[in-house]
C-alpha cells in the first residue's frame, strides 16, 4: 500500500511539476506580451480616471462576461454600467450613501416633494438591518402596530438582507389602498411576526399643541419639513395668548427629522441669536450653524421627549437645547443618525446620494452611531400604550412643575 502510494504521490509530483512550467512559461509570455482587451460600444473611458488606479481586472470581468455569460440577449450595457457604480457605492460600507438610476432618481425627487403612496414610516439602515426609525402619526404603519427600532426581516416575499436602502423603499411603497405585508421583529418578541398594511397618500403631520394641567403645553413636534417653523409659531401664538403657559413639554419622540434649517430656526425660538447649534464637519470643510431669532420663549421652562425614533434633525434641536439651556431630555436614546447627505447629479441624469460630513453638537458629541442618551431614562412598554399609559410624558410633567414652582417660588 505505502509502495503504491508512493507512485501515485510520485505520478502527482511530476504531473504537478509539468504543469507549473507550463503555467509559467505562460506567465511569462504573458508578461511579454500581454493581451489586450477591447472594449466596444462605450463612450467616455478615460475621463477623470485615476492614475494609480489598475482598472485591467474590471475590463478582464467585463469581457468574460460578455463572452461566455448564457444569457446575453437578456443585458445590457447600460444596465451593467450602473450595476458597477452601485457596487461602487455599496463598497463604502455606508447605508446613507445610494446610487440612483436615472429612474429611480426622478422617483427620488418625486418622494422628496411628497408625492407617494406608502405607510407611513420612516426607514433606515442600523447595524446592517433594515431599521424602522418612526412611524408617522396616526400614519397606517402606526395603526398596523410598527414601531421605532422594529427590523424589518422581509417585504412580502423579498429577504431585506443585504437589500439597498432605496430598494427596500420602492418595494414597500406603491399605489394608495394595496398592500404590503413586511415580516417585523421585535426585541421584546419571540418570534418574526407578519405585519401587513395597507398603503395610503401620506401627509406628513408637523405640530400638535395640547394644554396639560397648570397650564403645561404638550407640543408635539413630528415633523421639520419647510412648513414646521411657521406652524409652530402659529400655535404657539394662540396657545401663549390664550392658555397663559406656564411651561413647555417639547415632544420630539418619533420625529426622524428633516430640514437641518427648521431646527436650527426652532432652536432661535428658545436661545439667544448666535449660538452654535451644530457643526458640518466634512473632509476638508467645517461649517458651523447657528440660531438666529428672538429667544421669544427663552424664559419659559421646557423639558423634551425622546425615543429610539428621534433622528437626525431631532437630535440636533434636542442636543443643542440641553447644551445651551441645560434642558433635560426624557425618554431613551435616540436613533443617531448624525451624517449629512448630499445628491451629486450625475451626466445621464442618475445620481449618487453620498454621505459627505457629521453633524456634530455643541458639546463636540458626534451623533452618528451614538445616538444622545436622555437625563432621565424612562421606557414606553406596550403594555403601557395598551393602557393608554405615557410614563414618559409623566415624569416630563413632574419636572415641569418642579422647574414652575422653583420659578415662581423665587419671583
Amino acid at each position: 500500500m505505502l509502495q503504491k502510494s508512493g507512485k501515485i504521490l510520485v505520478i502527482g509530483a511530476v504531473l504537478f511539476l509539468i504543469a507549473s512550467t507550463t503555467y509559467s512559461l505562460g506567465f511569462t509570455e504573458g508578461q511579454n506580451s500581454p493581451k489586450t482587451i477591447l472594449v466596444k460600444g462605450l463612450a467616455n473611458l478615460e475621463e477623470n480616471k485615476p492614475e494609480e488606479v489598475d482598472f485591467g481586472t474590471f475590463w478582464q470581468a467585463w469581457e468574460i462576461i460578455n463572452q461566455d455569460y448564457l444569457r446575453q440577449d437578456e443585458t445590457k450595457d447600460q444596465a451593467k454600467v450602473y450595476g458597477a457604480i452601485q457596487g461602487l457605492v455599496h463598497s463604502l460600507d455606508d447605508p446613507n450613501s445610494e446610487f440612483f438610476t436615472p429612474e429611480e432618481n426622478q422617483r427620488f425627487e418625486e418622494d422628496v416633494q411628497g408625492n407617494f403612496g406608502g405607510i407611513g414610516a420612516e426607514i433606515g439602515i442600523r447595524e446592517g438591518r433594515l431599521t424602522i426609525i418612526a412611524p408617522l402619526k396616526n400614519s397606517p404603519a402606526l395603526k398596523a402596530g410598527l414601531a421605532a427600532g422594529d427590523f424589518v426581516v422581509k417585504i412580502n416575499e423579498t429577504s431585506t438582507e443585504r437589500l439597498q436602502l432605496n430598494e427596500a423603499i420602492n418595494l414597500i411603497r406603491g399605489p394608495e389602498n394595496t398592500s404590503v405585508t413586511l415580516s417585523v421583529f421585535r426585541e421584546s418578541w419571540s418570534e418574526i411576526k407578519d405585519i401587513t398594511i395597507t398603503r395610503q397618500i401620506i401627509e406628513i403631520p408637523t405640530v400638535d399643541i395640547k394644554i396639560l394641567e397648570d397650564h403645561i403645553a404638550h407640543v408635539e413636534f413630528l415633523s421639520f419639513n419647510g412648513n414646521a417653523n411657521q406652524l409652530f409659531f402659529k400655535a404657539m401664538s394662540e396657545t401663549l395668548s390664550k392658555d397663559g403657559v406656564k411651561g413647555i413639554v417639547l415632544d420630539l419622540r418619533n420625529n426622524p427629522g428633516g430640514f437641518l434649517e427648521i431646527a436650527v430656526d426652532m432652536a432661535g425660538w428658545f436661545v439667544d441669536s448666535g449660538k452654535v447649534i451644530v457643526t458640518e464637519k466634512g473632509l476638508d470643510h467645517e461649517t458651523a450653524y447657528k440660531s438666529r431669532g428672538n429667544g421669544a420663549l427663552k424664559e419659559i421652562p421646557l423639558v423634551i421627549l425622546i425615543n429610539k425614533g428621534s433622528a437626525s434633525a431631532s437630535e440636533i434641536l434636542a442636543g443643542a437645547l440641553r447644551h445651551h439651556k441645560q434642558t433635560p431630555l426624557i425618554g431613551e436614546t435616540t436613533f443617531g443618525k448624525g451624517t449629512v447627505q448630499q445628491l451629486k447629479e450625475l451626466r445621464d441624469g442618475s445620481s449618487i446620494k453620498l454621505t459627505i460630513a457629521h453633524w456634530v453638537l455643541p458639546d463636540g458629541t458626534i451623533i452618528e452611531k451614538n445616538g444622545i442618551k436622555p437625563d432621565f431614562e424612562v421606557t414606553l412598554t406596550e403594555e403601557d400604550q395598551k393602557n393608554n399609559k405615557d410614563p414618559q410624558l409623566e415624569k416630563a410633567i413632574s419636572i415641569i412643575k418642579e422647574k414652575t414652582d422653583t420659578l415662581f417660588q423665587s419671583s
